[in-house]
């Protein structure tokens, strides 16, 4: 019976909301009650994103109201439960408070003095240092890999593309692959696990080590389409990661330290100012 009555309530706010001309009165009256807590028409329009079609508003009502009242009812639990020393949160406010304005002035100077900058030499010099950190733990290639209907045309043609090295033939097999293939991946300069193209073939290969060490170009089909990879190069798990594979995760890395040597110094010059303005005082 309360859901009905709750569909009945949100509709008649939601028809209000559509139908107000900001006057006040009808939003202050309450949607619902729980203990001596109220729940306003107004408080509930307020939360409603602006713009939002009627259907999704009356969704977003009845999921907030919902909310609120669980809230509520375990608030007012709380509350009967709780000894007056564990309902005493006050320290623990001040200690939230106090991180929350030492948070907030740090994003507010990283803002405005810290420089988001990493240098190719940073990244090469943190990467000859850690390469012990960078093993990989999947077999990765750099590779063509083109799927195609088995109806699609100039399959010799594409046979010779994608077996070449020449830059030519590869403008050729570029633009063949956007004409016709399924799904095709020619970027020759971007690592990439051996693992995401073995789960696209008919049969996945079952010793990719194995293969990659023999194999430098594979061909198969199915009943639909054919498929077609040239491995160009390749690293196995437990070898060291290239750099470009990690460059991405040096980066967040580098970037991260820097964040962290940006807070220290920034600590480091306040207590030294403090110090000299003597805002510090030892006794």
């Amino acid at each position: 019976m309360h859901r009905l009555l709750m569909s009945f309530l949100l509709l008649s706010f939601i028809t209000l909301w559509g139908c107000s001309n900001n006057t006040e009165s009808p939003l202050d009256k309450p949607v619902v009650e729980v203990g001596d807590k109220i729940l306003s028409r107004k408080e509930l329009y307020d939360v409603i994103p602006d713009n939002m079609p009627k259907n999704d508003s009356t969704v977003f009502a009845q999921d907030y109201l919902n909310r609120w009242i669980r809230s509520e009812l375990m608030l007012r639990k709380a509350v009967l439960n709780l000894t007056p020393e564990e309902k005493d949160v006050s320290k623990l406010l001040e200690e939230y408070r106090r991180s929350l304005l030492v948070h907030q002035y740090q994003q507010k100077m990283l803002l405005q003095k810290y420089s988001p900058l990493i240098t190719k030499s940073e990244i090469k010099e943190y990467y000859d240092r850690m390469t012990d950190n960078f093993i990989l733990n999947e077999d990765i290639v750099k590779s063509i890999f083109v799927i195609v209907p088995r109806t699609a045309p100039s399959l010799r043609d594409l046979r010779k593309w994608y077996r070449s090295d020449d830059p030519e033939h590869l403008i050729k097999l570029e633009t063949y692959c956007y004409q016709n293939a399924k799904k095709y991946d020619i970027s020759l300069e971007k690592w990439k696990p051996f693992s995401e193209i073995n789960l696209m073939l008919p049969r996945p290969i079952s010793r990719p080590d194995r293969f990659l060490k023999y194999n430098h170009f594979y061909e198969t089909s199915d009943s639909l389409n054919y498929y077609y990879i040239n491995v160009k190069e390749f690293k196995l798990a437990k070898e060291t990661a290239p750099i470009e594979y990690v460059e991405d995760r040096i980066k967040a890395i580098l970037l991260n330290k820097k964040r962290l040597d940006f807070i220290n110094k920034l600590e480091s010059d306040l207590y030294n100012e403090g110090l000299k303005r003597k805002i510090i005082k030892f006794y």
